[in-house]
């Protein structure tokens, strides 16, 4: 069965048994790396923000998004989202998040988050090869960050990714390639080779690299393991270390539980529990979803079903839509006209219209709503009513 998907990208048409699967969707995953760099590592854009070195700066920003390849190792598979799924979180240590799966084919999902120092915008969009016993990742999206002091804007490219052993043997993340960003403001960039895995582990998770001038010219040299640590140090011309200067921590990564049956992180648990929900919660958020809930009781039976009429109520909408001479709109976020030029293709950009904030201002100021037992909303993130009575 899976011989004939060889070179295919199997982003969404291979459907797969819950038993690989982590209690999560990839809209969780995608609050989990934005948040996750936000909450636990968001002094090192805080200093960004504050920074009046340019070049300190893209250290600072660039070591923020290395942080989040740490929870990238896992190698459970998150469940692909309902289109129409959303997930929410409101004013968590100042920050707001929401996400939306924007499409199916191709599976595209758009975020946004904010805080008083800076915003950031992603539309994702994942293409992948399948190569027998391994799957390389490409991220055919869009990263950006406006840092609201001064409003520099920072466009970020990350390295693809490759799962080893996906059928045979232990499966393990490797992100071999370069990291990119860049401050579309100045022109100034970094660039950070993340070494492939040799032979025997050798130079596994360890990341090198340059903060470059608009004029290309090297002036600090960055170095670490991405599960680790990152340290920087001026340099000159050559590349080679300044005399008299030394190199910095700049970043180092967070404990994490011991032994967690899915490796997750202490953030990884909070995303995922009701105790971080907002008041009324949104009926398509992922949180609701039957087969996720059920895979982190550990009921896979039920897991395996609920996904299976999920997404065959997935399909039976499309043809609905289709029927009907229907598009799917998005409630939170807006295609535009835009298309960016990604090393692995173009994507149509989605951007954040502003609807959420005020449809959380109004139920935020909304007196007498009565305590709801979250777990028992009914998830929603269909656009037709009951289906079978139509």
């Amino acid at each position: 069965m899976m011989h004939k998907y060889i070179g295919s990208d199997v982003t969404s048409m291979v459907t797969l048994p819950v038993l690989i699967f982590e209690p999560m969707t990839m809209l969780q995953k995608m609050a989990e790396v934005c948040l996750l760099q936000l909450m636990e590592y968001s002094y090192l854009l805080d200093r960004a923000d504050e920074c009046e070195d340019p070049y300190l700066r893209l250290v600072y920003a660039s070591s923020w998004a290395i942080s989040v390849y740490y929870a990238y190792q896992r190698t459970w598979k998150p469940f692909n989202p309902i289109i129409g799924e959303t997930y929410e979180l409101v004013n968590h240590e100042g920050i707001t998040f929401i996400s939306e799966q924007v499409s199916h084919h191709p599976p595209m999902s758009a975020g946004h988050a904010e805080n008083e120092h800076f915003t950031y915008d992603v539309t994702s969009k994942l293409k992948t090869k399948f190569l027998g016993n391994s799957l390389d990742v490409y991220p055919v999206g869009r990263t950006r960050v406006t840092l609201k002091r001064d409003g520099v804007v920072l466009d970020l490219v990350p390295p693809p990714t490759k799962v080893n052993n996906l059928i045979f043997g232990r499966t393990w993340v490797d992100s071999p390639g370069e990291m990119i960003m860049t401050n579309l403001t100045t022109g100034d960039k970094v660039v950070l080779y993340f070494q492939p895995c040799g032979w025997f582990g050798a130079g596994r998770y360890e990341v090198d690299g340059y903060v470059y001038n608009a004029a290309e010219e090297p002036k600090i040299l960055m170095t670490g393991k991405w599960n680790e640590s990152m340290s920087y140090q001026p340099c000159d011309m050559e590349g080679e270390p300044l005399q008299g200067t030394e190199l910095k921590e700049v970043w180092h990564v967070a404990d994490t539980p011991k032994n967690d049956k899915f490796q997750f992180t202490y953030f990884a648990h909070k995303i995922n529990s009701f105790d971080t929900a907002p008041k009324k919660l949104l009926a398509s958020d992922s949180r609701l979803r039957p087969d996720r809930f059920a895979l982190e009781k550990g009921d896979l039976s039920k897991a395996g079903s609920e996904k299976s009429r999920l997404e065959e109520r997935q399909r039976a909408e499309k043809r609905t839509r289709e029927a009907k001479g229907h598009q799917f709109t998005p409630r939170w976020f807006d295609l535009t006209d835009e298309i960016s030029a990604t090393p692995w293709g173009d994507l149509e950009i989605y951007r954040f219209n502003g609807k959420y904030t005020e449809h959380r201002a109004t139920v935020d100021s909304s007196d007498g709503i009565d305590e709801v037992d979250l777990a028992s909303i009914e998830f929603n993130p269909w656009q037709y009513g009951n289906l079978s009575t139509e």
